[in-house]
């Protein structure tokens, strides 16, 4: 395709409570700011997404918010034109409909499948493949994001680092003694295991919990029937404060301000590891343990330290080891100085947002 697309459709269903629309919304937003597209986002699940997204109505079906077009995707699906190009995130599945739409077209819109992030050798040679559909002259292109320079990168925003820094810098102006420490993960980690470790540490621990589904088991811990954002609790060397649900720039900000970082998923993941501080990663869980070799190619290609992978094992796989805690805590200076250089490596090579507007312009 040889004329430069200007209009693009993104197709997000709401699976992994946030994860998903997360990243689908960070690239729209990109996309629209940094390199002038106009986008329609379609979400299946606008409630969900409107604790997301700031200002988002979930009882609109078509709504302008912060410059991208936000539809609702409903079963009962119409369109009047399909976008130049189109991005299937995640497998989604678009409906028929649209695909019907996109064979009407004049000139086949570009079509991308926008997979999930791994660190596995195995996307370099799947990356880009094309896919032709078995009913419409449409073909589909798997786009992978990733870690190498034959992956499709990492979604990152030109002015992430120049907001990071400026954040870090008026954050290390107040002095504190406390461990810093932010905890957003999946209900099946040894949360209470963990808890207990910063609760017997020999070094003050402020643990910082946006609300999320482990506020529950938050609340166990502590013995008490519920837990409610704005509360804190204590508990030997722990304090612990439940933040409410927090958007994704405020979000950003908390990475920025604590020494170390339990994330999950995709979304958070990048942004820890955007935030140059050590961070412990929790993949999402998948059938056959295939989220531990997810785990370990990550580990591998980030080049981690010896306590940061002992870490993760007790936190992902078990059993839960407060020696592995207590290592990457008394580890922290260096463990700091190398999440900064393995930032630093990757922000070498270009954003995942660049990498698809290049790809798509020259799409033929």
């Amino acid at each position: 395709m040889s004329v430069r697309q200007q209009r693009w459709d993104i197709f997000c269903r709401v699976i992994d409570n946030y994860g998903d629309i997360g990243v689908c919304w960070r690239l729209a937003r990109q996309l629209a700011h940094e390199h002038g597209r106009e986008l329609r986002l379609w979400v299946d699940d606008l409630t969900v997404a409107a604790k997301l997204i700031p200002g988002l109505r979930d009882d609109a079906e078509n709504q302008q918010i912060d410059g991208i077009t936000v539809r609702a995707w409903q079963p009962a699906f119409v369109v009047d034109e399909a976008a130049e190009v189109v991005i299937e995130a995640f497998a989604c599945e678009l409906p028929d409909p649209y695909l019907h739409a996109m064979a009407m077209r004049s000139t086949a819109p570009v079509w991308i499948n926008l997979d999930y992030l791994t660190a596995e050798a195995w996307t370099q040679g799947f990356h880009l493949q094309p896919s032709p559909h078995p009913r419409w002259p449409l073909r589909k292109t798997f786009y992978f994001p990733g870690f190498d320079a034959d992956t499709g990168g990492l979604l990152r925003e030109q002015d992430l680092f120049t907001r990071r820094d400026a954040c870090q810098v008026n954050a290390g102006m107040r002095s504190r003694t406390a461990l810093r420490v932010s905890l957003f993960c999946y209900p099946h980690a040894p949360i209470a295991a963990l808890l207990q470790s910063m609760a017997d540490s020999p070094r003050a621990v402020h643990c910082l919990v946006p609300e999320s589904s482990i506020v529950p088991q938050i609340a166990a811990f502590f013995g008490l029937p519920a837990i409610r954002a704005g509360e804190r609790q204590q508990q030997g060397a722990l304090t612990l404060d439940i933040l409410p649900f927090l958007t994704q720039d405020d979000y950003d900000q908390l990475l920025w301000s604590c020494d170390l970082n339990f994330v999950r998923g995709e979304d958070s993941w990048i942004r820890a590891l955007w935030a140059a501080k050590p961070f412990v990663w929790q993949p999402y869980r998948q059938q056959d343990a295939l989220h531990l070799v997810k785990l370990q190619a990550f580990l591998e290609r980030y080049q981690a330290d010896a306590v940061l992978k002992q870490l993760h094992a007790a936190w992902v796989a078990g059993p839960w080891q407060t020696q592995a805690w207590q290592a990457v805590v008394d580890q922290l200076p260096s463990l700091q100085t190398q999440a900064k250089q393995r930032c630093a490596q990757l922000a070498e090579l270009p954003d995942l947002a660049a990498k698809l507007v290049i790809f798509c312009e020259n799409f033929s």
